[in-house]
């Protein structure tokens, strides 16, 4: 769970922001129906990157919202 602890800290929060905007280039650059999908689904990481969610979780039993003393557990 270390990668769900790691991709809570602002560090984490801006790399999702940044891959997310890549995705969404991707997408634009190659175009169609794939490429739009794909630009679509590009707007789920920046999302959750800026408003501190992480959509994983709930599937792991931890809140879906993450404060400093998530991050700091280390299930």
């Amino acid at each position: 769970m270390k990668f769900l602890s790691f991709m809570s800290t602002p560090i984490g929060r801006v790399l999702r922001v940044v891959m997310g905007a890549v995705i969404i280039w991707a997408g634009l650059a190659i175009g169609g129906a794939g490429g739009t999908a794909l630009a679509l689904f590009g707007f789920l990481p920046p999302i959750t990157g800026i408003l501190g969610l992480c959509p994983i979780n709930p599937l792991v039993g931890r809140p879906i919202r993450c404060d400093a003393a998530c991050r700091m557990q280390t299930k």
